[in-house]
């Protein structure tokens, strides 16, 4: 019997910007899977710990969000330098229609300055060097596997919060070995700082299909950081995936804020590049 897909409007209130289907073994090889820790170990206490090591300093993000309903499929990339530590970092996004794999996508894109707890959106053709500026801490979330103003710190944060993490065993990221752990997030983790609107649509959604399950997963390098993480969220022949590379670890990231003419306060921000 040929599997229904699930109407592409269902997986867009919850999820613009992220690609098709994932299965639950997402991100895991035969020989992952094979050496899988026993189910009754929680790891839980070593993802927290990778994380609070990896917001210490500074890296490389490269991260891409896809989703879609088994018919047509969304990229968001954000790429860029981000320190936790120094609470700054410069992040240029992309949207693409079809999958990061191909080769035609193209979009629109913008550019985003954390500086202390104000974020600067801007760098659009059209704009004419104007930005738009929003308060760090009041950005909220619209859609699920997303971070307000793709702040990288929320998708760690995410991570930090999986349910019975277990080691899934040791693969390369970037040709170096890492710790794959694996786990479950709650409905609440799910749903961290959304706003009231995305909370009802994620209601309208669980009525519809049942329980909303998203995986975490997590690679912890030899040094105890995070080098990759993925969030999934299987639905179908569709769903979304979201995959966030840490490289470049310590980095010096050096940011400009644009100058207070060009700057238009926001009481907040919206929109499928933004939350």
């Amino acid at each position: 019997m040929r599997r229904a897909l699930i109407p592409l409007g269902a997986v867009a209130l919850l999820c613009a910007g992220c690609s098709g289907g994932t299965a639950d073994t997402a991100g895991q090889s035969p020989k992952a899977s094979a050496s899988a820790s026993a189910p009754d170990v929680d790891h839980g206490a070593a993802v927290k710990a990778a994380v609070a090591a990896t917001v210490k300093g500074s890296a490389r993000v490269d991260e891409t969000v896809e989703m879609g309903d088994g018919t047509k499929a969304y990229t968001l990339t954000v790429k860029g330098d981000f320190d936790w530590a120094g609470a700054k970092g410069r992040l240029k996004t992309g949207l693409h229609m079809g999958r990061a794999s191909d080769a035609a996508a193209g979009g629109p894109e913008m550019e985003q300055i954390f500086s202390g707890g104000t974020v600067y959106i801007g760098g659009f053709a059209d704009q004419h060097g104007a930005w738009g500026s929003v308060r760090r801490d009041k950005a909220e979330v619209q859609r699920i596997l997303r971070a307000p103003l793709n702040d990288p710190e929320h998708v760690l944060k995410q991570v930090s919060l999986m349910r019975g993490a277990k080691k899934a065993g040791e693969e390369k990221v970037g040709g170096a070995p890492a710790v794959h752990y694996r786990g479950r997030l709650d409905n609440e983790t799910i749903m961290l700082r959304m706003s009231e609107r995305g909370r009802s649509k994620v209601a309208q959604v669980r009525q519809a299909i049942g329980e909303l399950v998203v995986y975490a997963d997590a690679w912890v390098g030899r040094d105890g950081r995070i080098v990759r993480t993925r969030l999934s969220w299987p639905l179908g022949s569709g769903g979304g995936t979201a995959t966030m590379n840490l490289t470049d670890f310590g980095k010096a990231v050096k940011v400009t804020v644009p100058a207070s003419g060009k700057v238009t306060p926001m009481p907040s921000a919206d929109g499928p590049m933004l939350s």
